[in-house]
């Protein structure tokens, strides 16, 4: 394979060009049935746990946005019962709504127990809320036999155990505590949602596949949405705090500094420590322009707030800068810093909205930025799977292989994958030495985006992460700006751009034998024996 072509496969769209199957063994990416259902109930547990420990510090300090912060719960409620009844149905999602909502009483009869001083009723939630531990498990396993009541009940009294150790850490004003506890009942609810997502899927495996991602790669999607959506509500928090003057700032401010680390060990475990450490220096430097709007609200500073956003906005263009530097495929900074402007926009939404004493949209924009950082963490594990696909090696996939031949003709609009046929809308033909096929064909054959200008005669295939261009009458094309030599130049003919077999076949590295007899052509290549079947999948989906 020539080293051009090395570098176009390494962009790797994923665009094997005619199905995935083609391009190697195995081509990860993020997505699937399983692993977005995975991180679903991940982002919905994690959230539960952070409005949770909100909610109980606003209702021990008789906060008047408490009401607020109690709805924003409750709608996270809702929001999980939905998911549940996508599976189970609308009863077995109304059940589940009326468990949980219990669980969140017995959380406020808590706190209420609390602020009267009144250690027997506190007592009595505790109890109410072991009993609802084993209701719960029984309901799940009564609906899943893969989840076992006895291992439920026991994670939920780890649940139960982690929130009220923040909440009495904080009524006790030890706070550094408090905010260990709470990114620990974050942490294990977000596990919580893995655990049920698992079940889940072994219970619907036709439903609920993982064709197409690998463990790894799913993980990474998992460690980036669950640690930049937990910045987002710890942002909010903070922010809150810092406009209070509360007693606590320091230690939120603390706990958002720590979920920076870890997102830094995330970044560090793909690109380094040096980039790393870059990383870390940006990422903090934009906590610091928050907090610098903090500060120029409480001191009614409009010059000073303006600032602030400026070097905000800014933030997003340095920090799309830095990661296109260290993924030029797959990260583009104007996308990046398209993506960062809305973060900016909810967290300052929120905060804005907080000052002003409209809790209830204070509270909408919390969510709203809660959820879209999970977007801004797919967009980056996309991004880095594309870019170390042997990174992302599952290492229990099949390694078994089995040639596989694709038979064309010129001028025949049939092809024939093994055993299977398949008519294109139109033929390979021959022009100045070369064999041409139907790019459209090809792209849209594995779900991409084809858009066609013919004042330009310019063609673009976007797969949702990279852009491939095309220009009829040229030898060159370009995936992401990236100038790559075809060889042959691209033409148009019966209504469609035609594409030279032979950039694909050197791309993706398969035997070409040519019958001259009856102008047909057979490509062939050793692939594993169940993207063999995947191949199938596709050709019949």
């Amino acid at each position: 394979m020539k080293p051009v072509m090395k570098t176009l496969a390494a962009a790797a769209l994923g665009f094997t060009l005619l199905f995935p199957a083609m391009a190697s063994a195995h081509t990860y990416s993020i997505k699937s049935g399983s692993s977005d259902l995975r991180i679903t109930l991940e982002s919905l547990l994690g959230e539960h746990a952070e409005l949770a420990v909100i909610a109980m510090q606003k209702g021990i300090d008789g906060a008047p946005d408490f009401n607020a912060a109690a709805a924003a719960l409750l709608a996270n409620g809702d929001d999980l019962s939905l998911a549940i009844g996508s599976v189970y149905g609308d009863g077995a999602g109304k059940a589940f709504k009326g468990l949980w909502s219990t669980h969140i009483g017995f959380f406020v009869d808590y706190v209420t127990a609390t602020a009267k001083k009144d250690d027997s009723g506190r007592k009595a939630a505790l109890a109410k809320l072991e009993q609802y531990g084993h209701d719960f498990a029984a309901f799940l396993e009564s609906a899943n036999p893969n989840l076992k009541a006895d291992d439920v009940a026991a994670g939920l009294q780890a649940h139960v155990s982690q929130l009220i150790e923040a909440f009495d850490d904080y009524v006790n004003k030890d706070y550094a505590g408090a905010y260990k506890a709470d990114r620990e009942a974050y942490s294990h609810m977000t596990h919580f949602g893995h655990v049920l997502a698992d079940a889940i899927a072994k219970q619907y495996p036709d439903k609920f596949t993982n064709e197409g991602a690998s463990a790894a790669s799913v993980d990474l999607r998992s460690t980036l949405d669950g640690l930049l959506s937990e910045h987002a509500g710890l942002a909010v928090l903070a922010m809150q705090k810092g406009i209070n003057g509360a007693p606590d700032f320091d230690a939120a401010a603390g706990a958002l500094l720590m979920n920076s680390d870890e997102l830094t060990a995330a970044i560090s475990s793909v690109y380094g420590n040096d980039a790393g450490k870059a990383f870390k220096g940006l990422w903090n430097t934009h906590i610091g322009f928050f907090v610098d709007y903090v500060k120029a609200t409480a001191a009614k500073d409009e010059g000073k707030r303006k600032e602030a956003l400026d070097k905000l906005n800014q933030y997003g263009t340095d920090f799309g800068a830095f990661l296109e530097s260290a993924n030029k495929n797959n990260f583009k900074t104007a996308d990046i810093a398209a993506a960062l402007k809305p973060h900016v926009a909810q967290l300052i939404s929120a905060f804005d909205s907080y000052v002003s004493k409209d809790y209830k949209q204070a509270y909408a924009s919390t969510r709203e930025a809660y959820a879209h950082m999970t977007h801004t963490g797919d967009y980056l594990a996309t991004g880095i799977v594309a870019q170390f696909q042997e990174k992302f090696h599952d290492p229990k996939a099949p390694t078994a292989t089995s040639v596989m031949k694709i038979w064309l003709k010129i001028g025949s609009s049939s092809i024939k994958i093994d055993d299977t046929s398949k008519m294109m809308d139109t033929a390979p033909f021959m022009w100045e030495g070369s064999t041409y096929v139907p790019l459209r064909f090809l792209a849209e054959g594995i779900g991409a985006k084809v858009t066609w200008d013919p004042a330009s005669q310019t063609i673009w295939v976007n797969d949702g992460t990279n852009t491939l261009t095309f220009w009829v009458g040229k030898d060159t094309m370009e995936v992401n700006g990236m100038k790559k030599e075809i060889g042959a130049p691209v033409v148009l003919r019966d209504g469609r751009t035609q594409l030279p077999l032979r950039f694909i076949t050197e791309l993706l590295g398969w035997d070409v034998q040519w019958n001259k007899a009856d102008w047909s052509i057979i490509l062939s290549k050793a692939i594993a024996k169940d993207m063999d079947m995947d191949m199938g999948t596709h050709m019949h989906g």
